[in-house]
């Protein structure tokens, strides 16, 4: 009876040492707790950045820069800046100024040293207790996105709306279809599959079993109501539904999200975007703000439009707290940003606009924060560290230094550089108080 007993409190011991190990690694990943976020049975509050061409620095090919990327992790860092929006999919396109190379050099054809670089940016991040958000596509042209799965399933050319005879109205509609394509998104969903599944080099972890995945996003701005498309507003609605719900099936670690401007992702409809994100299988919200992009702001005439330009942004922003509460789930502003005074695109140039507009939305961020509201992380557009435009027409060329900008804009255009200390100081400022809250 004894030995019997002694097997039995050993047993019981293993059992509790396993689930309490099983409990901590589940503690690690970050979790919604109706209008928040928690990671560890803590607030989790953030300020982050989007940093979407990490990966990119950390592929050991010839457009690879590991050094600098190890040195942007360390600077993000001392900001406090331990949330990156990251590009994790991209398709070879022959779109005008789109990304190469690419994630996805067609159906079933992955790039293993792009695919090694995000290994090596996620091994990083971890080391330095930082997370990412992961999209997993892209409504837009830079990266290859929708448009180029519809080509390479139906075999043609996808739609360029910058040469040939194509519009921006004739690629958005045309994007919009991705939705209906069930075979474009058989191939999607094998990439996201495949990827989830991957086991990282470095570490040794799965991605699905990573906590330094905050999320995996749908897809860059993916609209929906657009083109004018009979039964497009449903379609895309179900659709958001069905791979969130593809995602959790193959991952039940991590949060999924949509990467949704909002309402103007949703062509003006607040419904649109309310129903497209109440599905259980959506986490939590997200919404971009873009003033010069919607017309609001000229930085050629900040004494003329930036008054009116901060207010309607904050009107945005409140308004889409209110949306979060009526789901009951927290929302980020996961993209926004401003260009530099006089639309000056070189380091060194002013950015008084911009650290005052920063200042307001941080403020109103914070506030929402401590007041326990929805609004619960904001990633600023975008980091470009130590970054620089290559060329005296500020267009990117392949092969140039990764900066902040996307190929298709003027490259400094809405960039923070290292070198930018007034901004600098403002970020580190919030990110240091949202840090606060994590207590």
């Amino acid at each position: 009876m004894r030995i019997k007993s002694i097997y039995l409190v050993l047993f019981t011991a293993f059992i509790m040492v396993a689930c309490s190990t099983s409990q901590d690694k589940k503690g690690d990943f970050i979790r919604v707790n109706k209008l928040r976020f928690e990671k560890q049975n803590k607030p989790y509050y953030f300020m982050g950045t989007n940093f979407w061409y990490g990966a990119y620095l950390g592929s050991k090919a010839t457009y690879g820069n590991r050094d600098r990327l190890l040195r942007e992790l360390d600077q993000l860092s001392a900001l406090g800046v331990k949330n990156l929006r990251i590009l994790a999919a991209s398709e070879n396109s022959e779109i005008s100024n789109s990304l190469k190379p690419a994630f996805i050099n067609g159906l079933g054809k992955y790039d293993e040293e792009l695919l090694d670089g995000l290994d090596f940016l996620m091994s990083e991040m971890a080391k330095r207790n930082m997370v990412g958000v992961l999209f997993l596509n892209n409504f837009w042209e830079w990266s290859g996105g929708m448009g180029q799965y519809l080509a390479w399933v139906h075999g043609g050319k996808a739609v360029d709306p910058v040469l040939g005879n194509s519009s921006w109205s004739d690629f958005i509609k045309n994007s919009t279809m991705f939705y209906f394509d069930t075979a474009a998104n058989r191939h999607y969903q094998a990439y996201i599959k495949m990827l989830v599944n991957r086991v990282n080099k470095y570490t040794g972890k799965a991605y699905k079993d990573d906590p330094s995945i905050m999320a995996w996003e749908l897809a860059n701005e993916p609209r929906g109501g657009e083109g004018a498309i009979a039964g497009g507003e449903e379609r895309f609605t179900a659709w958001v539904d069905e791979t969130a719900g593809f995602i959790h099936s193959v991952d039940n670690n991590h949060l999924v999200t949509t990467g949704s401007e909002g309402s103007v992702g949703c062509h003006q409809d607040t419904t649109l975007f309310l129903n497209s994100h109440k599905t259980k299988n959506v986490d939590y919200l997200t919404f971009h703000l873009w003033a010069k992009n919607w017309g609001w702001f000229d930085a050629k005439n900040i004494s003329g439009t930036y008054s009116s330009t901060l207010s309607r942004a904050l009107a945005y922003i409140n308004m889409h707290m209110r949306l979060a509460r009526k789901l009951d789930k927290p929302i980020v502003m996961e993209e926004f940003g401003m260009e530099r005074d006089s639309s000056a695109l070189l380091p060194g140039t002013a950015v008084s606009a911009r650290d005052n507009y920063y200042t307001s939305i941080f403020t109103l961020m914070t506030d929402t924060a401590l007041a326990h509201g929805p609004f619960a992380g904001a990633n600023f557009w975008a980091w470009g560290g130590e970054g620089r435009p290559a060329n005296k027409n500020f267009v990117y060329k392949t092969g140039d230094p990764f900066i902040g900008d996307p190929p298709q804009e003027g490259q400094g255009l809405n960039s923070i550089y290292n070198c930018d200390s007034s901004t600098t100081i403002i970020i580190r400022k919030y990110a240091l108080l949202m840090d606060k809250l994590n207590k």
